[in-house]
């Protein structure tokens, strides 16, 4: 049961890293900074490690 709330948190963690990146990104567009594309890079490969945590935690629990 512990092991299946930190599998939530780490996730959880993954998506607000995700998304604050992607404000970061936005606010960087406005602000006319070019460093805007590391942080929507980033921003993306956050989501896909929050979205294969899921799949992976999903596989699990069929299996």
């Amino acid at each position: 049961m512990k092991k299946n709330n930190k599998e939530k948190l780490s996730f959880i963690c993954y998506l607000v890293a995700s998304i604050c990146f992607y404000i970061s990104s936005i606010i960087e567009i406005i602000s006319k900074d070019r460093n805007w594309v590391v942080n929507l890079c980033l921003g993306s490969a956050f989501l896909c490690l929050s979205t294969t945590h899921l799949n992976k935690d999903k596989n699990g629990k069929s299996k």
